[in-house]
């Protein structure tokens, strides 16, 4: 592979980040390594869930939009953070290569030799199949540096950072992972939290990401992909990170309620329904679509508490209900719409 193909993307900071690379790399316009004169600088970690596979990046950063240019993930190939003075193309070209058969650390070591600026890049990688890679380079910001383990689940991660306060924060954040408990997201966000009791960034707080995908592709690559949420300049992003991360799961169980729905089992659905209502702290329009399947489905008097509270919440949402029917997403029958309007 040539020098050309590794740098396809060069690195600015305008450049997003995509969970699925292409096929083949595009040419880059010439070979000229562009260095930029502010560096991309954060702490993040880069893991592998040992019991689902699902793999995982999660970033914060005094810079803005930092998850437009440091997570990068594919599933069922691996996960990349690229930062300090970050270069995309370690996301980009890397996750190609470990799709192309080789290892996390095969990969890291392709393009660091390859790479001028190797020197204000720091990087982390993990491989599908538990391989992790990480690089510091001898130029980055004070205090920098990274450290990888393995849980006692078999989850192994790769925790980086540059521009620290202080000493330690790494460690913390790995720490952090392998005591953590829930979901993968759950375990990055968790890091990210510690990174920023120990110390974090020197210059405080601006944006943050999680992105975690599949451990096996479905086949279809959008479908793959389970979290992907971004803050790109808040005060306190990662308080904020942590309710889009709950509002992320109560949107999840709305989608369990629906799907309980279609199975028939509506006791199983109104309890996936109370959950997505407590996670969302009761956003009304969650309750009103589950209503409007409900009533779809037959169960119109289970329907009718629910579109009660969606109503009182917002009394937009009775408007929505009327114009429903139109089309066809709501019964027309004019007896069960009366009922519901009446709510």
């Amino acid at each position: 592979m040539t020098r050309t193909g590794l740098w396809a993307l060069a690195m600015i900071a305008t450049v997003g980040a995509c969970t699925a690379a292409p096929k083949t790399i595009e040419p880059a316009m010439n070979d000229q390594l562009i260095i930029p004169f502010r560096p991309v600088s954060t702490f993040s970690i880069v893991a592998r869930d040992g019991e689902t596979g699902q793999l995982g990046v999660a970033v914060q950063s005094h810079w803005f939009s930092v998850g437009s240019i440091v997570p990068w993930a594919e599933s069922g190939v691996g996960a990349v953070a690229t930062q300090s003075m970050a270069n995309p193309a370690y996301g980009h070209d890397g996750i190609e290569l470990m799709r192309n058969g080789r290892t996390a650390q095969q990969t890291l070591d392709a393009l660091i030799s390859i790479d001028d600026g190797a020197a204000v890049r720091q990087v982390g990688m993990v491989d599908a199949q538990s391989n992790v890679a990480s690089f510091t380079g001898e130029r980055c910001i004070a205090v920098a540096g990274h450290v990888s383990g393995k849980a006692k689940d078999d989850s192994v991660y790769t925790c980086q950072a540059n521009i620290m306060a202080n000493d330690g924060v790494p460690q913390a954040m790995a720490k952090a992972f392998e005591n953590g408990s829930g979901d993968l997201a759950e375990r990055l966000m968790d890091a990210l939290d510690a990174a920023q009791k120990a110390g974090g960034d020197l210059r405080g707080m601006q944006s943050a990401a999680i992105l975690v995908v599949r451990g096996e592709p479905s086949g279809v690559s959008y479908r793959d992909v389970l979290v992907d949420l971004r803050v790109e300049d808040h005060e306190r992003p990662l308080e904020e990170m942590r309710r889009l991360l709950k509002l992320h799961s109560a949107y999840e169980y709305a989608d369990l309620a629906d799907a309980a729905m279609t199975e028939g089992n509506f006791d199983e659905a109104l309890r996936h329904q109370k959950e997505a209502e407590r996670l969302s702290d009761g956003k009304p329009e969650l309750a009103f679509w589950t209503a409007v399947s409900m009533v779809n489905l037959g169960e119109v008097d289970k329907a009718m508490p629910i579109f009660r509270k969606a109503f009182r919440g917002d009394s937009n949402l009775r408007e929505l209900a009327r114009r429903l029917p139109e089309v066809k997403l709501l019964t027309d029958d004019p007896d069960i719409l009366a009922r519901i309007l009446a709510q």
